[in-house]
């Protein structure tokens, strides 16, 4: 009999949980906030401190001596996770969706100083899969932390269970094999001209040396120098660089990969949500179009490559199946290219203190749960102060349009906004917040499924897109083009979504006492086209890509009606779950009056949006909370008060209330002369203060926030399911095998309405698939693999593996069993002892 938790198990065995502790694995009954006065508005608690704090061997002590609650950086050391286990004073709550993966440089075949760069080959890249032992890196540098990865398909997400086949496939085609990586880097390296003299690679009479950039803040600095390791004894020279997360971006990610700065980096991403669909991976991670900065324009996937990572990021498909080719033909491709070699996915313990309460999203954890702010809190109190670590702050500058990526600035800037809707910690599905109902229509045959009661979808044979919705932008007019202009003949769509936001949302107020209008809707809109105008002072061409993608399918959008606000989206990607849809085509909100002054920034050639740009131009990135951005933007705020500077004035004064943009400019300049920057949010919690120097922020509770403060405190545990399987261990050719799967949570019996689908696999003794099939439910809590004689048959003599992936509708991470089993000959005997 074999217990399996999926990822979950590797901890349960490894660090049985103290009995002075109230954490389980699975979850935990986090008890209500004492006290909670229902009329209380907005946020728990009344104040955050964010400080800095990177030595994660700090944690426990800190979180035990009062001084500090919570941590935005998950737990991946096993030292620093025994003593959190232990701790009286410390809990922690699990995620899985952190990944680390190498990152390649591509340019060249020769930098700008005329070195060679090996990777500039997707051959040579693609060897690496086969040379790094995943394995050695999840189980002896994380400890069991961490599962084996090598696709960019999160092991902990839906689409890997979906495709558990095709990936388990190309797992054993990449399996560790350092001699066949041997043998393809050497014959790359001679037919770029290099020459392998007494074990060291030289090019024109000088070494090959590999810059490699290591994140010294985790596990990562051990992973950078194990490759480094194995590197060096193919013949080349390393050059170890150890930076911080701040240090290492200014050079990986904002600099020019032409300059030969560096050739590999240690790098790590967190999935902000659960991903449901993970289709769009291969165009963010492999193509221009995934982010605007240098060194994404430096990737060149093959023109098939390209051709089906857009395909996938536009859901160009009609049928499941054929969205299934398209993702597995990806993989195969995204293996071929490698620009990035993926290592592990991570299991992160986040620290807390035991009295303190957050929603922890499955896959982001702390850091990229949406719903944080609105549930961060104490168990014994109403308000007070929490403070946070973490590991950096400020690492990037802070813009709306085209600022910082990084998780640990994303989250605080996540507590100052509040989105039309916000993603379910647990299915990374999504649920209402500023919207209250949505209507998706879509043609006959287009794949979508829908889970929540909020929205309805509708089917139709054709969707024509009305005259009168807006498709593209005149830069030089300054207006928008309309669907008839441009397509006199008429425009169909796959799909139509029509948001409908409260009938409040107008009363709504920016932190710095404005009241939102249309116009905040309208100008990113306008931003997103006009950046992508050659024609345009705005225009980047690190946005392009992006923006070509989006327009490929886009087919327009309309104001239905402005009290309430209706809004219609046209476009021909849809996404598998129609809440995701509804969340991605609902358009971004932004304060016009603050982005109005990064539009005269950057036409003025003062500071830019995105870092491309600055670099570009040679000027400062904006920032709107800090750094040498503050100076010229409050010059800019004066003229602008003076002059009532409207952006795209002859069309956005259409939608502006009588002296909003004196009122907008004026309130604007009471918020920088008693904050001390400019960054103007709508969410639960306020941009207090910024302090660089001192490596901290101050967010304060905004007591206008009209929702009240329990509502979303209905999360609180994950129904990860835990499962048991049991199986023969030896059977005979000509019999009949039934193995037997045990789900079950906290004890109790899975519901099978709960169960999504039960898939197994079945592998031969060489690892090669022989079967693939559903279980069926037996009963409640209970599934069954009957494998037929013939099936039996197919296997042959020998050790064979049956592993189930379980795919739940109350959390989306899959769980997964295994059982091994040996085949014998049909005149062979089982010996004795051994139940069959």
């Amino acid at each position: 009999m074999i217990l399996i938790l999926g990822l979950a198990a590797l901890i349960f065995f490894s660090f049985p949980k103290n009995e002075d502790s109230t954490t389980n694995l699975i979850g935990t009954e986090h008890p209500s906030t004492k006290q909670l006065d229902s009329t209380r508005r907005g946020a728990l608690v009344d104040q955050i401190v964010f400080t800095q704090q990177g030595d994660i061997g700090q944690v426990v002590s800190l979180i035990e001596s009062g001084s500090h609650h919570i941590f935005s950086q998950g737990i991946t050391s096993t030292t620093v996770f025994q003593r959190l286990r232990d701790s009286k004073s410390a809990d922690y709550d699990f995620s899985y969706g952190s990944s680390v993966e190498l990152t390649l440089n591509p340019a060249g075949p020769h930098f700008a100083n005329g070195e060679l760069n090996p990777f500039h080959v997707p051959a040579l890249r693609e060897a690496l899969n086969q040379l790094i032992n995943r394995r050695y890196i999840a189980e002896e540098i994380y400890g069991g932390l961490a599962v084996p990865r090598f696709l960019p398909l999160s092991t902990a997400f839906p689409d890997y269970a979906h495709l558990a086949d095709v990936a388990r496939a190309l797992e054993l085609r990449y399996q560790h094999d350092p001699n066949a990586a041997k043998k393809i880097i050497n014959r790359e390296m001679l037919a770029l001209g290099a020459r392998l003299e007494q074990g060291r690679w030289r090019y024109h009479d000088r070494p090959v040396r590999l810059r490699l950039l290591i994140r010294t803040e985790d596990a990562r600095k051990h992973i950078g120098e194990y490759i480094g390791t194995l590197l060096e004894n193919l013949g080349f020279e390393i050059s170890y660089l150890y930076r911080t997360a701040a240090e290492a971006s200014r050079i990986w990610l904002a600099g020019d990969p032409g300059t030969g700065a560096w050739h590999m980096y240690t790098g790590g991403w967190i999935a902000s949500r659960i991903e449901r669909d993970l289709a769009d991976n291969f165009s963010y991670y492999y193509t221009p179009k995934g982010r605007a900065d240098p060194l994404w324009q430096a990737y060149r996937p093959s023109a098939e490559f390209d051709e089906i990572a857009d395909r996938l990021q536009r859901r160009d498909y009609r049928t499941w199946p054929e969205r299934r080719a398209l993702m597995s033909r990806a993989l195969e491709l995204a293996m071929e290219d490698s620009v990035r070699v993926w290592l592990v996915d991570q299991i992160n313990a986040w620290p807390r203190a035991h009295n303190a309460r957050l929603a922890v999203d499955l896959a982001g954890g702390v850091s990229a749960s949406a719903l944080w702010p609105y549930t961060l809190r104490f168990d014994d109190q109403i308000g007070g102060t929490m403070v946070i670590g973490s590991p950096g702050l400020l690492t990037e500058p802070w813009n709306p349009i085209a600022g910082s990526n990084w998780i640990f600035d994303l989250k605080i800037i996540r507590a100052l906004q509040d989105p039309p809707l916000l993603a379910d910690p647990f299915t990374g599905l999504y649920w209402p917040q500023q919207i209250q109902s949505a209507d998706v229509k879509v043609q006959y045959g287009v794949p979508l499924i829908i889970s929540h009661d909020w929205l309805t979808i509708h089917r139709a044979e054709t969707i024509n897109v009305p005259g009168n919705a807006w498709i593209d932008w005149n830069s030089d007019d300054k207006r928008f083009i309309t669907v008839a202009e441009k397509h006199p003949e008429g425009l169909e769509a796959r799909g139509r979504i029509r948001i409908r936001y409260k009938d409040d949302y107008w009363q709504r107020r920016w932190h710095d006492g404005s009241t939102l209008s249309l116009a905040d809707l309208l100008l990113p809109w306008i931003l997103s086209f006009e950046r992508a105008d050659p024609n345009s002072p705005l225009y980047d061409i690190a946005h392009v890509p992006n923006f070509e993608s989006f327009q490929r399918h886009f087919r327009g959008w309309r104001i239905v009606s402005k009290q309430p606000l209706i809004i219609d989206i046209y476009s021909d990607q849809i996404h598998p779950d129609a809440e995701v849809t509804v969340a991605d085509k609902s358009p971004s909100v932004l304060p016009w009056h603050s982005l109005a002054l990064g539009i005269l920034a950057e036409q003025n050639e003062r500071l830019t949006f995105s870092s491309h740009k600055a670099d570009r131009l040679q000027v400062d990135w904006l920032s709107l909370v800090s750094g040498p951005s503050l100076p010229i933007l409050q010059q800019l705020l004066e003229s602008a008060g003076r002059e009532g500077f409207i952006p795209f004035a002859s069309l956005l004064k259409h939608y502006l209330s009588s002296g909003e943009a004196e009122e907008r400019y004026q309130a604007l300049t009471d918020w920088y002369a008693e904050r001390g920057h400019f960054w103007v949010g709508n969410g639960p919690f306020y941009l207090h203060s910024v302090h660089p120097l001192e490596g901290s922020i101050v967010l304060r509770r905004n007591e206008d926030f009209p929702d009240p403060a329990d509502k979303w405190l209905r999360f609180v545990q994950p129904e990860i399911p835990e499962l048991v399987m049991d199986g023969p261990i030896l059977v005979k050719a000509g019999q009949t095998a039934t193995f037997e799967l045990q789900i079950t949570f906290q004890g109790k019996p899975y519901p099978l309405d709960a169960i999504d689908e039960v898939m197994f696999l079945l592998f031969d003794g060489d690892g090669k698939l022989s079967f693939k099939g559903k279980a069926e439910p037996f009963e409640n809590g209970i599934w069954r693999v009957i494998l037929a004689a013939r099936q039996i048959n197919r296997l042959g003599s020998g050790a064979n593996s049956l592993e189930l992936a379980v795919k739940s509708n109350r959390v989306a991470l899959p769980s997964f069993a295994s059982h091994g089993f040996a085949t014998l000959p049909a005149d062979e005997s089982i010996p004795e002892g051994i139940e069959p």
